[in-house]
């Protein structure tokens, strides 16, 4: 049974080993970057729960997004920030397998959850009398526990047989760790063909969803474009998830663009340029978005804004 184990106990990472002059520079740049995507999410995520107005499906379900994104940060940047300040570059062996269970299930549960906000929407637009019915309480918790716990058991298992496999160097060319990264370490190409099948099948379940995405937008633009009524809906609520989507498609498909060709073909300031706007731009721009398209999450934050003003100067005239 030990042979199927890893004896490996440690990662190193190269991924960071052309910063080392700029070290500090990055250092304060990205420790700026993580505390405004701390304060824009957890600002989103605190008005929705704190407004009892907001406590409407769609806007659950961007609360669910904005923790989504505050899941992964919290699973990257405090190691990148000690990797930032740190001449050696390295990861314990449970430490990479976390950090790649939170990677993929990060990815995994944003697409989630863009498929239920398109069936919010459609059912929002196209059956309005039987949204209320539709969208039950209890079916939109359902399908919330489904957009996370869905994604991090099926990431689990998936981790899982890497965990079993038996690795022969200890080198990763990236700075945070991916599952597949882990399995190219294996050391023979039959140990992994049981991970290959899997992951296969996770894509299938995944392009489903991203399909499911598709039509139901398709059919939303079409429903609109004959009504002013629904054309005004469609820009006020569906541009921000359409954003947030495309948003999404473009940095993994530059993730995987660098991970299907042969990487010694990039440079490393743009493969660390690729792999890290998955894990900065979404958390960063989502809750934007939502926080200025959105008008009743916008109004909601102003008047807070405005109340934390007006306390601070009684005396200021409005």
């Amino acid at each position: 049974m030990m042979d199927n184990v890893s004896q490996i106990t440690m990662f190193f990472l190269s991924g960071l080993n052309e910063t080392n002059n700029h070290r500090f520079t990055l250092f304060f740049l990205t420790l700026l970057c993580y505390c405004v995507i701390l304060l824009v999410n957890i600002s989103v995520i605190v008005t929705i729960i704190m407004d009892k107005n907001l406590h409407e499906p769609m806007y659950i379900l961007i609360c669910a997004f904005s923790m989504n994104g505050l899941y992964v940060t919290t699973g990257f940047y405090p190691k990148f920030l000690w990797d930032l300040l740190s001449p050696v570059h390295v990861i314990s062996y449970s430490g990479c397998l976390v950090q790649a269970q939170v990677g993929g299930s990060y990815v995994a549960s944003e697409l989630s959850i863009l498929a239920v906000m398109a069936y919010d929407r459609y059912v929002a637009i196209c059956r309005p009398l039987e949204y209320h019915s539709v969208m039950s309480q209890q079916r939109l918790i359902l399908l919330v526990c489904y957009s996370w716990m869905t994604p991090f058991c099926t990431i689990g298992i998936s981790t899982f047989l890497t965990s079993r496999l038996k690795l022969c160097s200890p080198y990763i060319h990236k700075f945070f760790c991916v599952n597949w990264m882990i399995v190219k370490l294996a050391c023979s190409p039959a140990q992994t063909r049981v991970n290959g099948i899997f992951v296969y099948i996770i894509i299938i379940v995944y392009l489903i969803h991203a399909l499911f995405i598709v039509l139901s937008y398709m059919y939303l633009i079409k429903t609109c474009s004959n009504s002013i009524n629904n054309r005004a809906k469609f820009m006020q609520t569906c541009v921000p998830h359409l954003i947030s989507l495309l948003i999404f498609l473009v940095t993994i498909l530059f993730e995987i663009m660098i991970m299907r060709f042969d990487p010694n073909n990039f440079p490393q300031t743009f493969k660390n340029f690729v792999e890290i706007e998955t894990l900065v731009i979404p958390p960063l721009i989502n809750p934007l978005i939502y926080g200025f398209k959105l008008t009743k999450i916008r109004n909601r934050i102003l008047v807070v804004l405005t109340l934390k003003k007006k306390k601070k100067n009684p005396f200021v005239q409005y």
